[in-house]
């Protein structure tokens, strides 16, 4: 997080801002951060493990079907990003799925790490900016599933995806996903291109054990 922006002369919305935060189900130390330290506050985050990706997605459509609304099966209530679990909906996800996430509040300065595949949402306002991609789904720091975006202040991240050996298997089952959403969809695509970022580290460290191969075969 490397901007917030508070409004001069709106004392009301720090008394939001605050009940936003404990509504949240933000944890104490975190509180005291905004209440006491005075640090600025520019996003409220809930991330779920990669592994109740499906009960998220049972649930959300559950919900759905209760409006009146349609589960197109081209379409994904996390990957369409049209969701946000308040405090009630969060409720129910634990109490009938026994689904429970991580409520992180992040600071100026602070970094957030978001496994790959693990679905998340965020509250903040304003822009994004993403270091690599530049796509407009995935300005998080991890190839994941995302929810919805709401506002806390106004505020810029910086934010990369990238890959790591132990979320490999994660990223390709998102892929995988993503082929099965309509052709018009955001995330149809797949931006991260997965196969070919293991195949050119793969090409790199063959390349590398055979310009060493003299050394690496001394006794």
């Amino acid at each position: 997080m490397v901007y917030v922006g508070i409004p001069k002369g709106q004392a009301d919305q720090e008394d939001e801002v605050l009940k936003t935060i404990q509504d949240g189900d933000s944890d104490e130390l975190t509180i005291k951060r905004f209440t006491e330290s005075r640090e600025k506050p520019g996003a409220l985050w809930h991330i779920y493990a990669a592994k109740d990706t499906e009960k998220i997605r049972e649930f959300l459509k559950k919900v759905a079907e209760e409006q009146g609304q349609e589960n197109p099966i081209d379409h994904d209530p996390i990957h369409d990003q049209s969701w946000y679990l308040d405090r009630p909906l969060r409720k129910r996800l634990h109490q009938e799925y026994g689904v429970q996430g991580w409520a992180i509040v992040q600071f100026l300065g602070d970094v957030v790490f978001i496994p790959a595949g693990a679905p998340h949402q965020a509250r903040t306002r304003g822009m994004q900016w993403p270091d690599c991609l530049g796509s407009p789904w995935s300005m998080w720091l991890m190839l994941v599933s995302s929810l919805q975006v709401h506002n806390l202040y106004s505020c810029i991240k910086v934010a990369e995806d990238f890959v790591s050996p132990e979320h490999v298997k994660h990223c390709f089952w998102l892929t995988q996903e993503f082929r099965y959403l309509s052709h018009t969809h955001t995330n149809h695509e797949d931006k991260l291109q997965v196969k070919n970022v293991i195949y050119h580290a793969v090409k790199d460290a063959v390349g590398i054990l055979r310009a060493n191969e003299s050394s690496l075969s001394r006794p």
